[in-house]
């Protein structure tokens, strides 16, 4: 008996261990979980961020792809999630025999001793930081909640997507080139280019890669001043394209656009990132929210300098 207590805590998986391990193995299936799970044989999700039904806040960085795993995985028609407890604030429950999907809650805490020593030192305390996993049900595991959380939000009519995106594009002031063959983004010199949309096979996709390359974009150190490395094979390369795919990938969904899958080139060195470092994913999903609040906000900007 003791000497199983001994082994446990070595046994017990930390959060990011556990979350790492999840998107690894979606990666070796050919799955790239920031990719949106529209149209699979399961279901149709809506377009868009995963939300809380009763807050009405989208989710934010690994919750994202946690969320929208579960999506695929189980078949949601939503996109909308619910803690126990909210559920039955709103009038609901959870089915019986339901199971939750793990997300997890990052935060940071400052010890007494610390707080003393701090407060001797005449210096800012020391926050040491901690994720907490918590509980939601997709609001189809639920019953008894209001009818109205379980209408679909409507869908941009095809034709205004695409200005939804080029207004988006031109709101962020980014030095946008159109042509050649490739897509790319040069930091020493802040400017990105692009093919022509024609020259796409899916022309949706060009979208797609314009925000792939503005996420590179927010991270010039005039803006959110991230360490961006253009040398294909080392591991700041994967981990920067790991943040541009992500934040092309939320700033579609909050668009209601729907690229078709990209082909999977970078699988193997996110890989080789995601099995070396247990926290990798976190903080790539974390920096792609910021990365994609950044150009969305843009848009908010402009929308309200026009009203004034």
């Amino acid at each position: 008996m003791t000497e199983q207590k001994k082994k446990a805590p070595s046994e017990r998986q930390t959060v990011y261990q556990e979350v790492t391990a999840k998107i690894i193995r979606e990666l070796e299936q050919g799955r790239v979980p920031w990719v949106q799970p529209w149209g699979n044989p399961n279901g149709a999700a809506a377009i868009g961020l995963p939300a809380n039904a009763d807050s009405q806040n989208t989710y934010s960085g690994i919750n994202i792809l946690l969320l929208w795993g579960a999506v695929f995985e189980r078949g949601f028609q939503l996109q909308s999630w619910l803690t126990y407890k909210q559920a039955q604030k709103l009038g609901g429950n959870v089915r019986k025999g339901e199971k939750s999907t793990t997300i997890v809650y990052a935060d940071s805490f400052v010890t007494k001793d610390e707080r003393q020593t701090a407060k001797q030192e005449q210096r800012d305390p020391q926050r040491i930081p901690f994720l907490k996993r918590y509980r939601v049900f997709n609001i189809e595991q639920c019953e008894g909640l209001p009818e109205d959380l379980y209408a679909d939000a409507p869908e941009l009519p095809e034709c205004e997507q695409i200005p939804y995106a080029e207004a988006l594009i031109k709101d962020t002031g980014a030095d946008f080139r159109i042509g050649g063959s490739r897509a790319f983004y040069v930091p020493s010199q802040d400017f990105i280019q692009v093919p022509p949309q024609p020259a796409f096979h899916d022309q949706i996709n060009y979208y797609r890669t314009c925000f792939h390359e503005l996420g590179h974009w927010t991270g010039h150190k005039s803006r959110l001043d991230r360490v961006i490395e253009n040398t294909k094979g080392n591991k700041l390369y994967a981990r920067e394209e790991l943040v541009a795919e992500m934040t092309s990938a939320f700033v579609c969904a909050s668009l209601s656009i729907t690229p078709t899958v990209r082909h999977t080139d970078y699988i193997s060195s996110w890989l080789d990132v995601l099995k070396e470092d247990d926290k990798a994913i976190f903080r790539a999903a974390s920096l792609a929210s910021k990365a994609a609040n950044f150009l969305i906000d843009t848009q908010r900007t402009e929308t309200q300098r026009a009203a004034a």
